[in-house]
């Protein structure tokens, strides 16, 4: 860059102001960084607590089911789950979590009331349908934070490519600049002041030669 910058004060100027603002910015980048990995962190929590509460919750609906087709006979469950279809539906908004947007779900609590007549239906098979409406609420847990978790670590290496390219590229081309500047402008600098040195010897050489030139022709056009 420095073979294509005026090395100029007001250039010099400019190159500093840039510094300032590249530098600055690279700061807030940093604090941005720092607080998206927190939060990062606070979310892997959250992440790995959805991930056991599905595996738990999974295991007891599984164990239901295995107790429903051994007491109510397979036949009667496979008559409720294909009575027991529907919607699922779900409050999401978005969110801005340090500028990233990210969902947030809002889990509707389960009503008891079922879409089926309970009528020759035996009581674990009741319960097992129940079992995997909790399965069903934990992945929606689990998707809601685990896409938090992405956007965010997203967010986090697009903010710390920027910094890369702050502190590595941008901000060293800029201090490169004003070394070349300043370089410039001393060297112009000690060539002004030797110029006016040799300016100001010769005047002073030329003074000490007309003190010291001969006034007799002066005196003699006097005694005429």
């Amino acid at each position: 860059m420095a073979g294509q910058i005026s090395p100029t004060r007001s250039a010099l100027l400019a190159s500093k102001a840039s510094l300032k603002t590249a530098s600055g910015g690279a700061d807030l980048l940093k604090r941005k960084r720092d607080a998206l990995i927190g939060e990062f962190f606070a979310l892997v929590r959250d992440a790995l607590a959805a991930r056991e509460q599905l595996g738990s919750v999974s295991k007891g609906a599984y164990t239901s089911l295995f107790g429903a087709k051994a007491w109510d006979s397979p036949e009667a469950v496979e008559s409720l789950s294909l009575a027991g279809t529907g919607d699922y539906a779900i409050d999401m908004q978005i969110e801005s979590i340090y500028g990233v947007k990210v969902p947030r779900i809002n889990i509707p609590e389960r009503t008891q009331q079922a879409n089926f007549s309970p009528i020759n239906v035996g009581a674990r098979t009741i319960q097992a349908a129940t079992d995997f409406g909790g399965v069903l609420e934990a992945i929606v847990k689990v998707a809601a934070t685990e896409t938090k978790l992405r956007r965010i670590g997203e967010e986090i290496k697009k903010t710390s490519r920027r910094v890369n390219a702050l502190e590595q590229v941008v901000i060293p081309g800029i201090q490169d600049d004003i070394r070349f500047i300043r370089g410039v402008l001393d060297q112009r600098e000690r060539e002004e002041s030797f110029r006016l040195k040799k300016i100001k010897a010769k005047l002073e050489r030329e003074k000490e030669d007309a003190d010291k030139a001969p006034q007799g022709g002066q005196h003699g056009s006097a005694a005429d």
